[in-house]
């Protein structure tokens, strides 16, 4: 029987908090369940984000003059990161947003001249690959000065923001940055860009199945569901058999490959062996692989792994290794049957219940 691929399930995208002063700290969410979508494909993923509104919610800011005084706040633009960028219509389009939404939201009138190459600019947004510290925050996306009073203002003041977030994400940053600058805070309107909790992406990174090792290291923790085998004893031997194999260093695979059988599975499980059919890997017989990761460009595919699931339906327990070790090879990076170590090349019926291994 031939063994079949199921759909990649994307979790949820890279996360951060954006807190007073416009500093950041992300954190990922805990992987979804895979859709049951065509074999295959990979499933969408709505991003969580939470408390979005329409942009009219949110507190009322104590400011009432703008402090940066009447005159136009000229902004001068600095990519000082080591990506090759241009970040400037950008920040035009962050200063647009408050120009376009200043008597709405900030009861002044506020005019800003992007000017990147600005000798003595009132403002400069600096774009860098590490955004220093930020108060209390470390691991920050962006940093801004809140200012609320002209006495506030030291010229030139600096938002920082950082290099490796998608246009979106850049621009919602720069538009939360700049806000502070105007004395909003995270109490303010409009709740979508000043709100204490956004979902951010970063610039398009390869997907999973385009990395040849779609994984954060090399030692896995791998639990074997035996007590849902019919011979529990006899799959525990044929996974340690695949374990080990891949321990070996076989061709066209990864180097210090480690494997650790745990007996029960934890939260950082990366290597589940289970039994029986689900939705999305349906099935009288055969086997599949559920893979989970991290989506941080929000693109709906994976791009790192952090955990899999090989499921096992009505397979002879002395095929339970062939089975496991083809879609270990899969989740390894040799996504094509043509990359995958000799033994999962077009085996025979046989040669997946022989000593393969050897």
């Amino acid at each position: 029987m031939t063994a079949r691929r199921s759909p990649l399930a994307p979790t949820l995208a890279l996360a951060v908090l954006l807190v007073l002063a416009g500093c950041a700290t992300p954190f990922v969410p805990t992987p979804t369940s895979p859709d049951s979508t065509t074999a295959g494909t990979n499933a969408d993923t709505t991003p969580a984000t939470d408390g979005v509104d329409d942009g009219s919610g949110g507190g009322t800011s104590n400011v009432t003059a703008n402090p940066w005084g009447s005159d136009p706040v000229v902004v001068a633009v600095r990519n000082e990161g080591s990506r090759d960028r241009t970040f400037a219509p950008l920040v035009r389009e962050a200063a647009d947003f408050w120009e376009a939404n200043d008597d709405r939201y900030l009861g002044f009138s506020v005019d800003y001249e992007v000017r990147p190459d600005a000798e003595e600019p009132d403002l400069v947004v600096a774009f860098t690959d590490d955004v220093p510290d930020c108060g209390d925050v470390s691991d920050a996306v962006g940093c801004a000065p809140l200012l609320t009073d002209p006495r506030q203002v030291d010229r030139p003041e600096t938002v920082w923001v950082q290099t490796s977030l998608g246009n979106e994400s850049t621009t919602l940053v720069a538009k939360h940055e700049l806000g502070h600058t105007l004395g909003r805070t995270h109490a303010d309107a409009p709740t979508s860009v000043m709100r204490a909790k956004s979902v951010i992406y970063t610039e398009p990174q390869p997907n999973a199945t385009e990395r040849a090792f779609p994984w954060d290291d090399t030692d896995f923790t791998v639990h074997v569901d035996a007590a849902n085998a019919s011979d529990p004893d006899g799959v525990v031997r044929q996974t340690d058999r695949a374990l080990t194999y891949y321990e070996d260093d076989p061709p066209g695979m990864p180097d210090n490959l480690s494997f650790e059988r745990v007996g029960s599975p934890g939260p950082d499980t990366e290597v589940r062996i289970r039994f029986g059919a689900t939705s999305s890997c349906a099935s009288s017989t055969g086997s599949c692989v559920e893979s989970y990761g991290t989506d941080p460009d929000g693109d709906g595919a994976i791009e790192t792994y952090t955990r899999i699931d090989v499921r096992l339906v009505g397979i002879d327990t002395d095929a339970v290794g062939w089975h496991v070790g083809y879609w270990l090879a899969h989740a390894l990076g040799a996504e094509a049957d043509a990359e995958k170590p000799p033994p999962f090349r077009d085996a025979s019926y046989r040669e997946r219940r022989g000593a393969w291994w050897e």
